[in-house]
Protein backbone atom coordinates (compact mmCIF):
# COMPACT_ATOMS: atom_id res chain seq x y z
CA UNK A 1 0.00 0.00 0.00
CA UNK A 2 1.40 3.44 -0.89
CA UNK A 3 2.86 5.41 2.01
CA UNK A 4 2.26 9.06 2.82
CA UNK A 5 5.64 9.92 1.27
CA UNK A 6 4.59 8.34 -2.01
CA UNK A 7 2.09 11.18 -2.41
CA UNK A 8 4.93 13.71 -2.27
CA UNK A 9 6.36 14.67 -5.69
CA UNK A 10 9.64 12.91 -6.42
CA UNK A 11 11.67 16.13 -6.80
CA UNK A 12 10.55 17.15 -3.31
CA UNK A 13 11.40 13.70 -1.95
CA UNK A 14 14.83 13.91 -3.56
CA UNK A 15 15.50 17.37 -2.16
CA UNK A 16 14.46 16.22 1.30
CA UNK A 17 16.73 13.16 1.07
CA UNK A 18 19.75 15.25 0.13
CA UNK A 19 18.93 17.77 2.86
CA UNK A 20 18.88 14.99 5.45
CA UNK A 21 22.29 13.73 4.32
CA UNK A 22 23.67 17.28 4.58
CA UNK A 23 22.77 17.53 8.27
CA UNK A 24 25.52 17.44 10.92
CA UNK A 25 26.49 13.93 11.94
CA UNK A 26 24.85 14.07 15.40
CA UNK A 27 21.50 14.95 13.84
CA UNK A 28 21.87 12.22 11.24
CA UNK A 29 22.54 9.74 14.02
CA UNK A 30 19.36 10.81 15.81
CA UNK A 31 17.34 10.33 12.64
CA UNK A 32 18.95 6.98 11.84
CA UNK A 33 18.57 5.58 15.33
CA UNK A 34 21.02 3.57 17.44
CA UNK A 35 23.80 1.79 15.56
CA UNK A 36 22.83 -1.54 13.99
CA UNK A 37 25.24 -4.40 14.63
CA UNK A 38 25.07 -7.91 13.25
CA UNK A 39 27.57 -10.71 12.73
CA UNK A 40 30.22 -8.64 14.52
CA UNK A 41 29.81 -5.75 12.06
CA UNK A 42 28.38 -2.25 12.47
CA UNK A 43 26.33 -0.66 9.71
CA UNK A 44 27.64 2.67 8.39
CA UNK A 45 25.64 5.70 9.47
CA UNK A 46 25.07 6.69 5.84
CA UNK A 47 23.68 3.23 5.03
CA UNK A 48 21.49 3.15 8.12
CA UNK A 49 20.14 6.62 7.43
CA UNK A 50 19.37 5.67 3.83
CA UNK A 51 17.47 2.57 4.95
CA UNK A 52 15.50 4.65 7.45
CA UNK A 53 14.54 7.17 4.77
CA UNK A 54 13.68 4.52 2.17
CA UNK A 55 11.43 2.83 4.72
CA UNK A 56 9.15 5.86 4.41
CA UNK A 57 8.45 5.06 0.76
CA UNK A 58 7.47 2.09 -1.38
CA UNK A 59 11.01 0.76 -1.81
CA UNK A 60 10.57 -2.94 -2.53
CA UNK A 61 13.01 -3.99 -5.22
CA UNK A 62 11.02 -7.01 -6.30
CA UNK A 63 7.52 -8.38 -5.96
CA UNK A 64 4.44 -8.16 -8.12
CA UNK A 65 4.95 -8.23 -11.87
CA UNK A 66 8.24 -7.36 -13.53
CA UNK A 67 6.90 -4.26 -15.28
CA UNK A 68 5.78 -2.74 -11.98
CA UNK A 69 9.10 -3.52 -10.32
CA UNK A 70 10.96 -1.85 -13.19
CA UNK A 71 8.74 1.21 -12.98
CA UNK A 72 9.37 1.55 -9.24
CA UNK A 73 13.11 1.48 -9.74
CA UNK A 74 13.02 3.93 -12.63
CA UNK A 75 10.99 6.35 -10.52
CA UNK A 76 13.34 6.10 -7.56
CA UNK A 77 16.41 6.95 -9.60
CA UNK A 78 15.29 10.58 -9.44
CA UNK A 79 15.80 10.55 -5.68
CA UNK A 80 19.58 10.28 -5.78
CA UNK A 81 20.10 13.20 -8.16
CA UNK A 82 22.10 13.64 -11.38
CA UNK A 83 25.50 12.15 -12.05
CA UNK A 84 28.84 13.93 -12.10
CA UNK A 85 29.63 16.49 -14.76
CA UNK A 86 32.52 16.46 -17.18
CA UNK A 87 31.37 13.33 -18.98
CA UNK A 88 29.74 13.30 -22.40
CA UNK A 89 27.63 10.44 -23.71
CA UNK A 90 26.45 8.95 -26.97
CA UNK A 91 24.15 6.03 -27.61
CA UNK A 92 25.38 2.97 -29.51
CA UNK A 93 23.38 0.22 -31.20
CA UNK A 94 25.19 -3.10 -31.12
CA UNK A 95 24.20 -5.61 -33.83
CA UNK A 96 23.19 -9.02 -32.49
CA UNK A 97 22.31 -12.46 -33.82
CA UNK A 98 18.71 -11.93 -32.69
CA UNK A 99 18.19 -9.26 -35.33
CA UNK A 100 17.46 -6.70 -32.61
CA UNK A 101 20.27 -4.36 -31.67
CA UNK A 102 21.58 -4.34 -28.11
CA UNK A 103 21.35 -0.79 -26.85
CA UNK A 104 24.38 0.70 -25.14
CA UNK A 105 25.66 4.09 -24.00
CA UNK A 106 29.26 5.27 -24.23
CA UNK A 107 30.55 7.55 -21.46
CA UNK A 108 33.60 9.65 -22.33
CA UNK A 109 35.32 11.98 -19.86
CA UNK A 110 35.89 15.40 -21.38
CA UNK A 111 39.45 15.80 -22.71
CA UNK A 112 40.22 12.09 -22.44
CA UNK A 113 42.54 11.27 -25.33
CA UNK A 114 41.65 8.59 -27.89
CA UNK A 115 43.10 5.18 -27.16
CA UNK A 116 42.06 5.12 -23.52
CA UNK A 117 41.12 1.98 -21.59
CA UNK A 118 37.47 0.93 -21.77
CA UNK A 119 35.12 -0.65 -19.23
CA UNK A 120 32.16 -2.63 -20.60
CA UNK A 121 29.61 -2.32 -17.79
CA UNK A 122 26.51 -4.43 -17.05
CA UNK A 123 23.92 -2.95 -14.70
CA UNK A 124 22.44 -4.77 -11.73
CA UNK A 125 18.82 -5.57 -11.02
CA UNK A 126 18.55 -9.33 -10.74
CA UNK A 127 18.46 -9.74 -14.55
CA UNK A 128 14.84 -8.46 -14.30
CA UNK A 129 14.96 -4.74 -13.48
CA UNK A 130 17.45 -1.91 -13.96
CA UNK A 131 18.64 -0.13 -17.07
CA UNK A 132 21.22 2.21 -18.52
CA UNK A 133 19.23 5.04 -16.95
CA UNK A 134 19.14 3.65 -13.40
CA UNK A 135 22.91 3.16 -13.45
CA UNK A 136 23.80 6.39 -15.23
CA UNK A 137 25.30 8.08 -12.11
CA UNK A 138 27.46 5.02 -11.40
CA UNK A 139 28.84 4.90 -14.94
CA UNK A 140 29.48 8.64 -15.01
CA UNK A 141 31.35 8.43 -11.71
CA UNK A 142 33.52 5.54 -12.86
CA UNK A 143 34.26 7.20 -16.19
CA UNK A 144 35.38 10.49 -14.64
CA UNK A 145 37.20 9.15 -11.60
CA UNK A 146 38.92 6.21 -13.31
CA UNK A 147 39.55 8.27 -16.48
CA UNK A 148 38.28 5.51 -18.73
CA UNK A 149 35.58 5.22 -21.31
CA UNK A 150 32.57 3.20 -20.13
CA UNK A 151 30.21 1.30 -22.40
CA UNK A 152 27.01 0.61 -20.44
CA UNK A 153 24.95 -2.25 -21.87
CA UNK A 154 21.15 -2.64 -21.95
CA UNK A 155 20.87 -6.42 -22.12
CA UNK A 156 17.57 -8.31 -22.44
CA UNK A 157 15.64 -8.77 -19.21
CA UNK A 158 13.64 -11.62 -17.73
CA UNK A 159 10.99 -12.96 -17.59
CA UNK A 160 10.40 -11.92 -21.19
CA UNK A 161 13.87 -13.29 -21.93
CA UNK A 162 15.00 -16.11 -19.67
CA UNK A 163 18.57 -17.26 -19.08
CA UNK A 164 20.82 -17.29 -21.08
CA UNK A 165 19.53 -14.29 -23.09
CA UNK A 166 21.27 -11.73 -20.86
CA UNK A 167 24.51 -13.74 -21.05
CA UNK A 168 24.33 -13.79 -24.84
CA UNK A 169 23.82 -10.03 -25.01
CA UNK A 170 26.70 -9.42 -22.60
CA UNK A 171 29.05 -11.52 -24.72
CA UNK A 172 27.84 -9.80 -27.89
CA UNK A 173 28.51 -6.39 -26.35
CA UNK A 174 32.03 -7.28 -25.22
CA UNK A 175 32.96 -8.73 -28.60
CA UNK A 176 31.56 -5.66 -30.32
CA UNK A 177 33.69 -3.43 -28.09
CA UNK A 178 36.80 -5.49 -28.84
CA UNK A 179 36.21 -5.39 -32.61
CA UNK A 180 35.28 -1.71 -32.68
CA UNK A 181 37.66 -0.33 -30.09
CA UNK A 182 39.03 2.35 -32.41
CA UNK A 183 35.53 3.64 -33.23
CA UNK A 184 34.81 3.80 -29.50
CA UNK A 185 38.02 5.73 -28.86
CA UNK A 186 39.40 2.81 -26.86
CA UNK A 187 42.60 0.82 -26.61
CA UNK A 188 41.79 -2.74 -27.75
CA UNK A 189 44.49 -4.11 -25.44
CA UNK A 190 42.90 -2.56 -22.34
CA UNK A 191 39.21 -3.52 -22.24
CA UNK A 192 37.70 -4.55 -18.90
CA UNK A 193 34.30 -5.87 -17.94
CA UNK A 194 32.39 -5.00 -14.82
CA UNK A 195 29.03 -4.70 -13.19
CA UNK A 196 27.07 -4.83 -9.97
CA UNK A 197 25.11 -7.80 -8.63
CA UNK A 198 23.50 -9.52 -11.64
CA UNK A 199 25.66 -7.33 -13.87
CA UNK A 200 28.80 -8.56 -12.12
CA UNK A 201 27.55 -12.09 -12.75
CA UNK A 202 27.33 -11.30 -16.48
CA UNK A 203 30.83 -9.81 -16.45
CA UNK A 204 32.30 -13.02 -15.01
CA UNK A 205 30.32 -15.09 -17.49
CA UNK A 206 31.88 -13.11 -20.34
CA UNK A 207 35.34 -13.80 -18.93
CA UNK A 208 34.63 -17.54 -18.71
CA UNK A 209 33.25 -17.74 -22.23
CA UNK A 210 36.15 -15.87 -23.83
CA UNK A 211 38.87 -18.09 -22.35
CA UNK A 212 40.78 -19.34 -25.39
CA UNK A 213 38.09 -17.95 -27.67
CA UNK A 214 39.00 -14.64 -29.29
CA UNK A 215 39.54 -11.30 -27.52
CA UNK A 216 39.42 -11.45 -23.72
CA UNK A 217 38.84 -8.87 -20.99
CA UNK A 218 41.98 -7.82 -19.16
CA UNK A 219 40.31 -6.87 -15.86
CA UNK A 220 37.12 -7.60 -13.87
CA UNK A 221 35.42 -4.94 -11.74
CA UNK A 222 32.85 -6.80 -9.66
CA UNK A 223 30.49 -5.23 -7.14
CA UNK A 224 28.67 -7.69 -4.82
CA UNK A 225 28.41 -10.33 -7.56
CA UNK A 226 25.72 -12.99 -7.72
CA UNK A 227 27.78 -16.13 -8.24
CA UNK A 228 25.72 -19.20 -7.26
CA UNK A 229 22.05 -19.84 -7.95
CA UNK A 230 22.13 -23.32 -6.41
CA UNK A 231 23.23 -22.88 -2.80
CA UNK A 232 21.85 -20.88 0.09
CA UNK A 233 24.63 -19.44 2.26
CA UNK A 234 24.66 -18.04 5.76
CA UNK A 235 24.46 -14.37 4.70
CA UNK A 236 21.09 -15.06 3.03
CA UNK A 237 19.68 -15.76 6.51
CA UNK A 238 21.66 -13.14 8.43
CA UNK A 239 20.50 -10.29 6.20
CA UNK A 240 17.23 -11.71 4.93
CA UNK A 241 15.25 -8.52 5.50
CA UNK A 242 15.76 -4.84 6.21
CA UNK A 243 18.99 -4.20 4.30
CA UNK A 244 17.71 -3.06 0.87
CA UNK A 245 18.05 -6.40 -0.96
CA UNK A 246 16.01 -9.06 0.81
CA UNK A 247 16.08 -12.84 0.72
CA UNK A 248 12.64 -12.78 -0.92
CA UNK A 249 14.03 -10.46 -3.61
CA UNK A 250 16.84 -12.89 -4.42
CA UNK A 251 14.34 -15.73 -4.80
CA UNK A 252 12.01 -13.60 -6.96
CA UNK A 253 14.84 -12.58 -9.28
CA UNK A 254 16.11 -16.13 -9.74
CA UNK A 255 12.61 -17.47 -10.35
CA UNK A 256 12.10 -14.91 -13.10
CA UNK A 257 15.52 -15.25 -14.69
CA UNK A 258 15.91 -19.02 -14.58
CA UNK A 259 12.66 -20.79 -13.62
CA UNK A 260 14.20 -24.16 -14.54
CA UNK A 261 15.95 -24.98 -11.25
CA UNK A 262 18.17 -27.63 -12.81
CA UNK A 263 19.59 -25.06 -15.26
CA UNK A 264 20.83 -22.89 -12.40
CA UNK A 265 23.93 -25.07 -12.07
CA UNK A 266 25.05 -23.91 -15.54
CA UNK A 267 28.37 -22.08 -14.94
CA UNK A 268 27.20 -19.25 -17.20
CA UNK A 269 24.80 -18.44 -14.33
CA UNK A 270 26.42 -20.04 -11.27
CA UNK A 271 29.91 -18.84 -12.16
CA UNK A 272 31.23 -20.08 -8.81
CA UNK A 273 30.62 -23.63 -10.02
CA UNK A 274 32.83 -23.34 -13.10
CA UNK A 275 35.29 -26.23 -13.20
CA UNK A 276 38.36 -24.08 -13.76
CA UNK A 277 38.92 -20.38 -13.14
CA UNK A 278 42.57 -20.41 -14.17
CA UNK A 279 43.38 -17.83 -16.80
CA UNK A 280 40.63 -15.37 -15.84
CA UNK A 281 41.74 -11.73 -15.76
CA UNK A 282 42.75 -9.93 -12.56
CA UNK A 283 39.77 -8.88 -10.48
CA UNK A 284 38.63 -6.36 -7.91
CA UNK A 285 35.76 -7.99 -6.00
CA UNK A 286 33.84 -5.67 -3.67
CA UNK A 287 31.24 -7.14 -1.34
CA UNK A 288 29.10 -5.57 1.39
CA UNK A 289 29.00 -6.78 4.99
CA UNK A 290 25.21 -6.40 5.30
CA UNK A 291 24.27 -8.15 2.06
CA UNK A 292 22.48 -11.47 1.46
CA UNK A 293 24.93 -12.08 -1.43
CA UNK A 294 28.02 -11.39 0.68
CA UNK A 295 29.14 -14.95 1.21
CA UNK A 296 28.84 -16.12 -2.39
CA UNK A 297 30.74 -13.03 -3.59
CA UNK A 298 33.53 -13.68 -1.11
CA UNK A 299 33.56 -17.36 -2.07
CA UNK A 300 34.11 -16.42 -5.69
CA UNK A 301 37.03 -14.13 -4.78
CA UNK A 302 38.55 -17.00 -2.79
CA UNK A 303 38.22 -19.37 -5.75
CA UNK A 304 39.91 -16.84 -8.01
CA UNK A 305 42.84 -16.63 -5.61
CA UNK A 306 43.05 -20.42 -5.36
CA UNK A 307 43.16 -20.58 -9.16
CA UNK A 308 46.14 -18.22 -9.23
CA UNK A 309 44.19 -15.20 -10.49
CA UNK A 310 45.37 -11.86 -9.07
CA UNK A 311 42.43 -10.61 -7.02
CA UNK A 312 41.62 -7.90 -4.52
CA UNK A 313 38.92 -9.19 -2.19
CA UNK A 314 37.39 -6.13 -0.55
CA UNK A 315 34.52 -6.59 1.88
CA UNK A 316 33.04 -3.25 2.92
CA UNK A 317 31.97 -4.41 6.36
CA UNK A 318 29.61 -1.49 6.99
CA UNK A 319 27.73 -1.28 3.68
CA UNK A 320 24.63 -2.76 2.04
CA UNK A 321 23.88 -4.29 -1.33
CA UNK A 322 23.44 -1.63 -4.00
CA UNK A 323 25.90 0.88 -2.58
CA UNK A 324 27.23 1.91 -6.02
CA UNK A 325 23.78 3.29 -6.84
CA UNK A 326 23.92 5.79 -3.95
CA UNK A 327 27.13 7.56 -4.86
CA UNK A 328 25.37 10.95 -4.93
CA UNK A 329 24.26 10.63 -1.30
CA UNK A 330 26.44 9.82 1.70
CA UNK A 331 30.21 10.14 1.67
CA UNK A 332 30.61 6.49 2.69
CA UNK A 333 29.13 5.35 -0.63
CA UNK A 334 31.45 7.67 -2.56
CA UNK A 335 34.46 6.40 -0.62
CA UNK A 336 33.68 2.82 -1.64
CA UNK A 337 33.14 3.66 -5.31
CA UNK A 338 36.23 5.89 -5.38
CA UNK A 339 38.35 3.02 -4.12
CA UNK A 340 37.01 0.81 -6.90
CA UNK A 341 37.62 3.51 -9.51
CA UNK A 342 41.25 3.70 -8.38
CA UNK A 343 41.64 -0.06 -8.67
CA UNK A 344 40.09 -0.02 -12.13
CA UNK A 345 42.28 2.82 -13.33
CA UNK A 346 45.46 1.21 -12.10
CA UNK A 347 44.55 -2.24 -13.39
CA UNK A 348 43.71 -0.96 -16.85
CA UNK A 349 46.57 1.48 -17.28
CA UNK A 350 49.02 -1.30 -16.47
CA UNK A 351 47.62 -3.17 -19.49
CA UNK A 352 47.30 -0.15 -21.75
CA UNK A 353 49.59 0.81 -24.61
CA UNK A 354 49.65 4.32 -23.14
CA UNK A 355 52.68 5.53 -21.20
CA UNK A 356 52.08 4.34 -17.64
CA UNK A 357 54.21 7.15 -16.28
CA UNK A 358 51.55 9.65 -17.35
CA UNK A 359 49.18 8.38 -14.68
CA UNK A 360 51.66 9.12 -11.89
CA UNK A 361 53.48 12.14 -13.28
CA UNK A 362 54.27 14.90 -10.75
CA UNK A 363 51.86 17.80 -10.74
CA UNK A 364 53.29 21.15 -11.75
Amino acid sequence: MPSVMDRVPLPVQGAALHAVFALPRPLRRVLAGPPIRRDGLELALDAQLLLRMLALTDTNLAGGDAASARARLELRRGLVGPGVTGVRTRDVDIPSDTGVAVRARLYEPVNLAPGSPLLVYFHGGGWVIGSIETHDPTCRYLARNAQVRVLSVEYRLAPEHHFPAAVEDALTAFRYAARNADALGADPSAIAVGGDSAGANLAVSVCLQTLGNGPRPVFQLLFYPATDGTTRRRSRDLFADGFFLSDDDVTWFLDHYCPDVEMRADPRLSVLLADDLRGLPPAYVATAGFDPLRDEGNAFADRLREAGVPVVKRQHDDLIHGFVSFVNLGTRFREALSEAAGALRTGLVLRSRANVVDLFRPTA
